[in-house]
Parts: C-alpha cells; structure tokens; sequence
C-alpha cells in the first residue's frame, strides 16, 4: 500500500472528531427545541380553537334537537311537558343556563345552574327567527340562539348559555403535561446525541460511502473509508429518497382507498333508495321499521304505521301507459312528503305501495289526522301531459305499541287494516283495531 493510501486511511484527529460532535450535537438540539416549541404553539394553538368550535357546534346541534323536540310543546302550551324536557337536557355537564322563549319573546321554560344570575337576552327572537341558529363567544362562556320551528313556522326561541371552562382546564392540563414531555425529551435527547454521535460518527461516515458504492455499482463486497465527517449528510439524502418514494407510495394508497370507500358509500346509498321515487325502498323500511319499533317499545313511546296503496294505478298503467304511471309515482310521492314532519320517514315499498313511519306521536289523533291529510293531497287532480290520473289512496293505520310490539306483527297490522279500508270503499283510512272488530 503506498504512503498516500495509508494517509487517506488513518483516522482522522481526535481533537476535530469532538469538535464536529459538539457542534453537531448543539445544532440538532437547536433545530429540535425551535422546531418542538413552533408545533407546541401551533397545535396547542389549533387544539384549543378547534375544540372550542366543535363544542360550539355540537351544542348548536343539541339546541336544533331539543327544540324540535319543544315545538309540539310550545305549539299546545304544554309546561309541564316543556320544563320536563328541559330537565333532563340539563343533565349536560357544561350547561349553565337554558331558556324557552315563545313565540312573542315570553318566558316558556327556564333551568339555570345559578337561580341568582340574571337572565339575558343580548339576541331577540325576531333576530333569531330570521338569521337562524345564532352563537357567540364570550370569554370563557358562549350562548346559542335557535329558532323552534314547527312545520316550517317559528313557535319560539331557544337560549343556552354553556361554560368552556371545562376545557380549558383540559388544554391547560395538556399544555402542561406537554411542557413536561417536550423538557424531558429535548434533555434526553441532548444526552442521546452526544453519546451516539461521538461513538458512531466515523461509523456513519462508512456507511455513506457503502451506500454510495452500492448504488452505484450494485457491488456489496466493497468498504467503506472515512474520508470527510461531513459525508454523513450523503446518507441523509439517500434515506430521504427512500422516504420520498414511501411518501408517494402512501399517497397513492391513501387515495385509492378514499376512492374506493367513496365508492362503497354510494353503492349503499343506491341499496337503500328507490331510483324512481328517491325514497327510501323496503330494504331499508325492513331495518328502520325494526329499530324504531323496538325504541318505542324500550321508551313506552307511541309511533305509528301507515301502509299507503293506491286506488286504481293498474287502470293508469293500462290506460295510459307506464311512463304516465311512473309519473304519477313520483308527485304521489311529492304530495305525500310535503305533509309530514322532519321526524316521519316515507317508503316506497314496490309498485303503488308505500309506507310511513310516524315516530314520537303526542296522540293517536294526529296520525288519523295526517292520514286524512294525505288521501285528501294525493285526491287533489293530478295531471300528466294534460290529462287528470284517477288515483287515490287507500290508508291501513297501526299503532306501536297499542296495535303490536313487533316489526311484522305491526306491519301485519297496518296491511290488514289498508284492505279494510279497501273494503270500506277506498280513498279512505282504517284502523287496525277497527279491522280487527269488523
């Protein structure tokens, strides 16, 4: 080996090997602790604001919930039933005051934390009743406006006060605990570097140049001699290429699988609704129809079943085809969707039959009424291409759970009753108790 080899090939001082250590060592500390404070701010930052506002929001979907769920109420000037369900929304943990107003701005219901603050109103119900659901922040508390609507009409306000304190006891214990972790990492990892940087520096230094070779010349059996310090960036650049590449692979993954469960999304949108009608169809009427019956069976709750056929739709079909028929489908369906609530849930079931699932009934009344409702809308003349469609509707009416306490036995019911209402002489509605006397 020749004198010049043999100089390349010794070790470097060890005087410099610290000094690039020290150096090293103090840099890394730097960028981590400038970078670790900068994210710490950041996140605790964005933690915070984002928190806040899905707590904002979240209560202003609770006081859209609670207040349909007040609009019957306000509507029949039931207290009683008003302040009942104001107690058991108050339940809430963060909840500081909640307020009903009526339609004309009077007290409706009310329940407070503290009985000795004062009520405020910094929005009125007129303001509310035209912009809609309303929120602002104040320190460490917020309100929420909301209109109760009943069919579409404002009956009254809805105003809660909810504290943020809560959780901002938490971002400050988080802000802490992080504080904590970040000071014991940066001290672990100033320890860390120097040990490990000033054992394998020389080390790394070789693999660089291993790397190098073999990615050049695919050959493994050469070595690898350390010739600058500073090459240890060379093996950086070569693992951030892998990373780069890992990146671009997980990239691509990560958006075929959003695509694919986009995808999925919409093929069981398609299972579960009527592609003439966009109601929903009996697949998903069997499953809804079994959870609501068995929720008003837990809760002592009244719902209602309704199985809607219509009067003389073969004699459409035959009479003037069935692009006429199907048109007559869909404003059917029109008609009889603009006369219910939010809550109720239209089905197409197949052909001329529907059904209609009426949950959270304050009486038997109301559905007898709404079935009435209904045949009368579906009556109305009804045109297609300049020509009046004799149809009509045919109404069996079943009750949960007076009637049945059962999914089938309750559909059961309800087709029953339909058929004696056809028997009655069409265009009409019975019950299934009714039927089951005749």
């Amino acid at each position: 080996m020749s004198k010049d080899s043999t100089r390349r090939a010794a070790p470097l001082p060890l005087r410099r090997s610290r000094s690039l250590v020290t150096r090293l060592t103090r840099l890394n500390l730097l960028v981590l602790s400038l970078t670790l404070l900068i994210c710490f701010v950041l996140i605790g930052t964005s933690s915070w604001y984002a928190a806040r506002d899905r707590q904002v929001q979240a209560a202003e979907l609770s006081a859209g919930l609670l207040g349909n769920s007040l609009a019957p109420m306000l509507a029949f000037e039931d207290r009683d039933a008003a302040l009942n369900e104001v107690q058991a929304f108050s339940r809430r943990s963060d909840l500081l005051e909640l307020q009903v107003l009526s339609a004309s701005g009077q007290l409706f219901a009310h329940w407070s934390s503290d009985e000795k603050r004062p009520l405020q109103l910094a929005v009125s119900p007129a303001v509310v009743a035209t912009l809609g659901t309303q929120s602002q922040i104040r320190g460490n508390e917020f309100d929420v406006w909301a209109p109760i609507k009943l069919k579409g009409e404002v009956v009254g306000t809805l105003r809660m006060r909810e504290s943020l304190q809560s959780l901002l006891q938490t971002v400050w214990q988080m802000t802490l605990l992080a504080t904590v972790l970040v000071v014991l990492a940066i001290a672990l990892a100033s320890w860390v570097l120097r040990m490990v940087q000033r054992a394998a520096l020389r080390p790394l230094v070789d693999l660089a140049e291993l790397a190098e070779q073999v990615t050049r010349d695919q050959d493994y059996s050469r070595r690898a001699r350390i010739e600058r310090l500073d090459e240890v960036g060379r093996l950086g650049e070569r693992f951030n290429q892998m990373l780069s590449r890992a990146e671009v692979w997980q990239a691509d993954l990560s958006q075929q699988l959003r695509k694919e469960q986009l995808v999925g999304q919409q093929m069981q949108q398609l299972a579960n609704e009527d592609s003439l009608t966009k109601l929903p169809n009996r697949l998903f009427f069997q499953a809804e129809l079994q959870r609501r019956v068995a929720h008003s069976v837990e809760h002592s709750e009244l719902m209602a079943l309704m199985f809607i056929d219509l009067d003389n739709f073969k004699t459409v079909n035959d009479s003037y085809g069935h692009d006429a028929g199907d048109e007559v489908l869909r404003e059917v369906s029109r008609r009889m969707s603009r006369a219910l609530r939010s809550s109720d849930v239209l089905c197409r079931l197949g052909g001329d039959e529907f059904a209609l699932m009426l949950p959270a009934l304050s009486d038997q009344a109301a559905a007898e009424q709404l079935a009435g409702r209904l045949i009368a809308a579906v009556r109305e003349p009804l045109l297609v291409d300049g020509r009046v469609m004799p149809v009509g509707a045919t109404v069996g009416l079943a009750f949960c759970p007076l009637d049945a306490s059962d999914a089938a036995q309750l559909l059961a019911r309800a087709d029953t009753a339909m058929y004696a209402a056809k028997r009655a002489g069409k265009n009409t509605y019975r019950r299934a108790c009714d039927a089951s006397a005749a």
